[in-house]
């Protein structure tokens, strides 16, 4: 239930996308007071914004000043300049007391740390946390219309479906004014007191969930093209039928997501890389993959909650396999 007294901490949120707007909603529910900066953001991102009774702060300056804590969460291609606004607004000297950054970007190890050198660098108050969200955005258990999670979900509250979320590093939020209580709302679970642990379990755990996804995609549709998806479907269903109905339910979700799957899946190389001693052209080709779904003329203009084509595994296929020939015709 939604806390009756005023919340003790103000929780700066970068960016509002369609997990950010889950996650405010989620602590606004809670009790927590919830701020952004929208400037230069599109009017789909104020609007959410005002859905989520986010206050919508004027500048950087304004959100370091006012919040404790600030979750970034946007695209892994975005992930270092969010930091680095950060820094920059903290540089002014704006506050004394230490704000907590909580990194919960698809970054490698390496861009993890990364980020925690910069702002050691930059001399500002941040206590660093290393963070990943796994699952899909947090939801009301009552909403209806909402699309199936392609992740199981066991998360054991009552009103919300929450995603997990593992953070490592030095600091917690243990020493805050009700950091604890937002830490348990927020579903925090600590798993190492070392930078880069959090962010490397997300590069190991994608690498195997989008990986598989990228996989599904490019082999559907090449089947399309060869007008054996029926006959994929089936042997599929007789012999892997946990891997068909894994491929059903993530596959359709992927196109909107596809842009961000991108930079994510050069992460993966990298850490696969720099940590594992693996080469990068496994991920490097994922990475392809997802390029050439958010660059097609039709799937990459799908959007969360205003789908029309790639509804279907078998959609996505024909939908990708027309734009690969579209491509090919073009450059042939």
């Amino acid at each position: 239930m939604a806390s009756s007294k005023a919340a003790k901490l103000k929780v700066g949120i970068l960016s509002l996308g369609d997990m950010g707007a889950g996650i405010a909603r989620l602590l606004v529910a809670r009790g927590f007071a919830v701020a952004t900066n929208c400037q230069g953001r599109s009017e789909d991102t104020v609007e959410r914004a005002r859905k989520a009774n986010v206050e919508t702060l004027p500048s950087d300056l304004e959100l370091v000043r006012q919040c404790s804590v600030i979750l970034s969460v946007v695209p892994p291609r975005d992930a270092e300049a969010t930091a680095q606004r950060v820094a920059d607004a903290l540089s002014g000297g704006s506050r004394s007391d230490p704000i907590y950054f909580v990194d919960l970007n698809a970054v490698s190890p390496s861009t993890c740390k990364g980020m925690a050198a910069m702002f050691e660098r930059a001399r500002v108050p941040v206590r660093f946390v290393d963070g990943y969200i796994l699952g899909a955005p947090p939801r009301l258990r009552t909403t209806t219309g909402t699309p199936p999670d392609s992740l199981r979900n066991n998360d054991a509250d009552p009103e919300w479906r929450r995603p997990n979320i593992p953070i490592s590093g030095p600091h917690t939020l243990s020493a805050l004014p009700d950091g604890d209580g937002l830490a348990s709302v927020l579903n925090l679970r600590t798993i190492s007191p070392d930078i880069g642990a959090a962010s490397g379990l997300k590069m190991c755990f994608a690498a195997i969930a989008k990986g598989f996804t990228a996989l599904v995609t490019q082999s559907f549709t090449t089947a399309h093209r060869l007008g054996v998806t029926h006959e994929l479907k089936r042997e599929l269903s007789d012999i892997l039928p946990p891997h068909l109905a894994t491929a059903e339910r993530s596959v359709p979700d992927m196109p909107p997501k596809a842009y961000r799957w991108v930079c994510e899946m050069e992460e993966i190389a990298d850490a696969m890389s720099e940590d594992g001693g693996w080469g990068r052209e496994l991920f490097q080709g994922a990475a392809g993959v997802y390029k050439a779904i958010a660059d097609d003329e039709v799937l990459g203009k799908e959007k969360v909650g205003k789908r029309q084509r790639g509804t279907s595994l078998e959609d996505v296929a024909a939908a990708m396999a027309e734009g690969l020939e579209r491509k090919r015709k073009k450059t042939g």
